[in-house]
This record gives C-alpha cells, structure tokens and sequence, in this order.
C-alpha cells in the first residue's frame, strides 16, 4: 500500500505543478441558470442543463410526487422485483419521442453503451465461430471508447474513422467488403461533446444502408436540444426515426439527474433486456427521476418554447463571445468552445470568470488533443439575455486584463 500511495502522490503533484489538477467547486444551490456558489451567486455556463429543467417546478413536482406513491427506491434489479409499471411507461414514452420501437432504461447512459456492444459482440448466438468489426469516430465519448474495451478482442475488431469524416468511413468499409463479418457496427455521437458538432447523420444513415452495417448512436447531448422539436440529432439531421440504435441520457437536457437508455428495435431491446449486465446486474431506476424524466419528456411533447428559447440564447451569445474577439468552433449547438490554447490559460481564465460572477470550465489533454484546451461555454434556457450580457461583459473584461482579446 505503501508503494501506491507514493505512487499516486507524485501523480498528484504533477498534476497541481503543470496546473492541471481538476478542482471541484461545490453548488450551495440548485442547479440552475443562477447559482450560489462560495456565499456569492454566480451565472452558470458549466452546465449540461439546457433547458432549464434541473430546477423546473413540474419536473420538481413530479419527482415528489413519485416519492410520495412509489417510494424512495425500488431495492432490486428489475428482473427479481425493481420493475414498477412506471418504468415500463417512460420506456415507451421514450421510444414514442425517438420514434423507436422500444427503449430499456439504464442506471446511466455509460451503462447504456458498455452494455450494447459488450453484449452484442461477445455472445455467439448459436455461431461457433465469428469475427464482427466496429468503426468508431475519432472523436466519441470515452464511454463508447469503454464500451468497446469490453468486447472481446479475438472476436471483434475495432477500427477508428478521422472525425466525421465520411470518406475516410467509407474507405474503410470498402476494405472490409470482401471480409465475413458477422456484424458492422458504426459508432458516432450525435453531438461531439468537446467540439459541439452535429454528426452527418444523414450520411451515416445512408452508409449504414449501403454497406449492411448497424447504425449506432450515442445522442446524450442532442435529445432535448437539436431538431426542431428536441428531438435530437436525427431530427436535425432529417433521418428522424431511421437510426437502427439511439443511447442518452436523462441527466442532461431532461431533468438533469441520472439514467440512461437505449432506443431501438422491438428485438433488439428484448434481447438486451436479457444479456446486459449493467442492466441485469443493477438497480433499477428510483421512482422520483421515473417520474421527473417522464414529466420532462411530456413538457417537449407539448410545449416547444423551451427548444425555441434555446436556440435564441445559442444564437445570441454565439454571436456576442465572436464579437468580442474570442475564437470558437463554429456550429448551432449550445455547446460553444472557446478555444485557448494552453491548459494554464484555460485554468486561469476559468478561475478569473467565477471571481466575476461566471461559473465557466476549462478542458484540456487528456479530455482534449494537447494544445486545444478550451472553455467549454455551455448556453441554457434557463438564462435571460439580460444574464447572457452580464456573462459577455465578465469575458471582456477578463479577456483584456490576460492580453487574449
């Protein structure tokens, strides 16, 4: 034991020399678009909260309600006693929004997708002997990263495609055309969480046709967010209903506190609900998020002022954060990196914000390649235009005084 904790202790002051030691800053409040943090409030921009509904009284009120008629907690994996009818209606709610035929709900999104490809590839399914293959973008999540860590690697091989980069994607496919693949899988986020990039949906929905491939995507940061009516990235990208497998999150855009699910066909969600061990092997969900992401999701289906509101705040500082003389990446999403090189800057700057009222974060290598280390704005519905300015004057102000503006 000795020898560990040396070890981690020199890692540690690593870490706090090269000014990269991740600091947890505790909320003494909500969340919301207004936040109390250090006896002080604070302009939350750090926040996957995008439509406000962290805080939103209906999502709030249902959460207590679930409390009061199903209790604290369900004590069980959902095949012994942890199913309650209220499970099995905001998995068909779910598969009604994504226009999918079935959902099964997951303890988290990272469970979600560790579960889809460890348990589609590593089961032989009456076949003795078997080679699938994954290609997976250079820039996914590091739970589908994980995820296909566990399949196993006699029987699968994974291949990585340059980030949204269709032509690199279909040379790899064409290689491979001639190989007696059991199963290809194409792996993408629906938004690039880093970037805040749309995948090309509609192209991968194409190419997954052409070359017999599933079709896998991960759009946590989407559903809620992207498409006309938060209906994710395939409605933005116009293949709403056609993509084979969709994984999120409830802990994002809908309510913000945990689970996840994966979206699909009537089999394949049968079949999962059979051979995942992060779903066979963990507590079902407790009936205050049930409830809680069942009202969110009933707040999208009739109401779209929320996703209207977003998309205004996004545009709005987007526009405000470039004028000012900041890079970003471009795109639409409420995901706005503002990009600055160095990791120490990224802290600093991060650190000045919240001084002045703006809770923002820095990302940087590993999270990011090195030398893109960023803040990683993130635009809420939650905040008025009001609150958005007093956020853009924090950046002029500390922008000038670190001589990046």
């Amino acid at each position: 034991m000795a020898n560990v904790l040396e070890l981690v202790t020199k890692e540690l002051e690593q870490l706090e020399r090269s000014n990269t030691y991740k600091y947890e800053v505790p909320l003494q409040s909500a969340q919301d678009g207004i936040v109390r943090v250090g006896g002080r409030n604070a302009v939350m921009l750090a926040s996957n909260n995008y439509l406000g509904l962290s805080n939103h009284p209906g999502v709030r009120s249902a959460a207590i309600r679930g409390i009061r008629e199903y209790g604290y907690g369900v004590a069980s994996v959902r095949f012994i006693c942890g199913t309650q009818d209220i499970h099995l209606a905001l998995e068909k709610k779910i598969a009604k929004f994504l226009g999918t035929e079935d959902t099964i709900l997951f303890s988290s999104c990272w469970a979600a997708n560790e579960a889809f490809f460890a348990s589609l590839t590593n089961e032989k399914m009456g076949v003795d002997s078997y080679r699938d293959v994954i290609y997976s973008d250079r820039l996914n999540h590091a739970s589908i990263i994980d995820g296909q860590r566990l399949c196993r690697g006699e029987t699968t091989e994974k291949k990585i495609y340059a980030h949204a980069d269709m032509n690199d994607l279909v040379r790899q496919l064409e290689e491979d055309r001639g190989k007696d693949y059991r199963l290809r899988i194409i792996a993408s986020d629906g938004v690039f969480s880093m970037e805040g990039d749309l995948a090309p949906l509609d192209a991968l929905v194409a190419i997954a046709a052409k070359y017999d491939a599933i079709l896998f995507v991960d759009d946590s940061h989407g559903v809620g967010v992207c498409g006309k009516t938060g209906r994710g990235t395939p409605e933005a990208r116009g293949v709403h209903g056609r993509v084979e497998v969709l994984t999120g999150t409830l802990g994002k855009a809908i309510g913000g506190a945990a689970g996840g699910y994966i979206s699909g066909r009537r089999e394949l969600i049968a079949f999962m609900r059979q051979k995942a061990r992060t779903y066979i092997f963990s507590n079902s969900l407790p009936p205050a998020i049930v409830f809680g992401a069942d009202a969110a999701f009933t707040l999208l289906m009739k109401d779209r002022s929320l996703v209207r509101k977003l998309a205004a705040n996004t545009a709005y500082f987007r526009r405000g954060i470039s004028a000012l003389g900041f890079r970003i990446l471009e795109g639409e999403h409420p995901i706005v990196p503002v990009m600055l090189g160095e990791a120490s800057v990224a802290q600093a700057m991060s650190q000045a914000l919240m001084k002045a009222g703006v809770y923002v974060r820095g990302l940087w290598y590993p999270v990011v390649p090195k030398g893109e280390a960023r803040l990683r704005a993130q635009v809420s519905a939650a905040l008025s235009t009001r609150e958005i300015d007093t956020v853009l004057r924090a950046f002029e102000k500390v922008g000038k005084k670190m001589n990046l503006i």
